[in-house]
Parts: structure tokens; C-alpha cells; sequence
């Protein structure tokens, strides 16, 4: 029994190789952290151990649509990669001159935008909430040293 791979139009199988790559990415990147064991983390073990399971779902999700026939990708939208992939380098520009409380909602609302299902209210109460958590789990909770508001705000 042959078996044809039809890789070249399968959704499933680009999506396994973007899976395999940004997990490789994040295992070498990694690497010069100290990585401890599973009972006393260094702070290299969860993002390594989280880049070989992206890995392996990767290889799994690749596997499967060199397998079947998946639906042929046809195109890309620009919309969706402006409003994705702008809100993140707005969100790194913003972080340090405008603080997490800015920059954070912008980022969501600039990147809900992208969806065709675009709601204001739900959006806006998406930003609300993700913001008020992030803020309470990474700064306050977790002590990462992002401010809340920025240097253009005298902080």
C-alpha cells in the first residue's frame, strides 16, 4: 500500500512546523539558564520543558497532516498579520515610556481588531480583566519589575 503525503496543502502540517520551530527557537534560547530539577526549579526548566512539549505537539500535529488530506491554505490575510503582529511592537515600544496599564489594553484591542467577530464591549471588558490580572499576578504577585505607569507619567 503506497502512501501519498499531500504535506503541501495541509493546514495541520504548516501549523506542526510553526510549532516545531518557535519551540526549538525557545529550547535553544533557554539553554544558558540554569535548569534545576522538577522539586527545585531553575529558571530555565518551565520555558524549556514548555518548548519540548510545543515541540512534540508540533512533530504530532506535522505527522498527522503529512498523513491526511487537510484543507489546501489558499492565502493569508494581511489584515490579520498587521493586526497581530503590530500590537506586539507596539506593545514593547509602549511598556517602559507608558507603563503596563497603557500599553497591555492596547495590545488587546489592537489585536481583537484582527477578528471579524470584533465586539467593543466584549473587548474592552477582555482588556479590563487581563489587564487588572496581569497586573495583579506579574507585578504585584510575582514582582516582575514592569511598571504600572511608565516614565511619561513622572514614575
Amino acid at each position: 500500500m503506497k502512501m501519498t503525503t499531500k504535506a503541501s496543502s495541509s493546514t495541520d502540517f504548516w501549523a506542526g512546523i510553526i510549532y516545531i520551530a518557535f519551540g526549538v527557537t525557545a529550547i535553544v534560547a533557554a539553554r544558558d539558564y540554569g535548569m534545576g530539577s522538577a522539586t527545585r526549579m531553575g529558571p530555565g526548566y518551565f520555558p524549556t520543558m514548555l518548548a519540548w512539549l510545543l515541540t512534540g505537539i508540533g512533530v504530532a500535529s506535522a505527522f498527522r497532516g503529512m498523513r491526511g488530506s487537510g484543507e489546501p491554505i489558499v492565502g493569508f490575510s494581511l489584515r490579520g498579520v498587521f493586526f497581530i503582529g503590530g500590537p506586539i511592537v507596539l506593545f514593547a515600544c509602549l511598556l517602559q515610556g507608558a507603563g503596563l496599564l497603557i500599553a497591555l489594553p492596547l495590545l488587546i484591542i489592537t489585536s481583537a481588531y484582527a477578528s471579524i467577530h470584533f465586539n467593543w464591549l466584549r473587548t474592552l471588558l477582555l482588556a479590563a480583566g487581563l489587564t487588572i490580572g496581569c497586573s495583579l499576578v506579574f507585578v504585584k504577585g510575582l514582582g516582575i519589575p514592569m511598571p504600572l505607569l511608565g516614565s511619561w507619567f513622572g514614575n
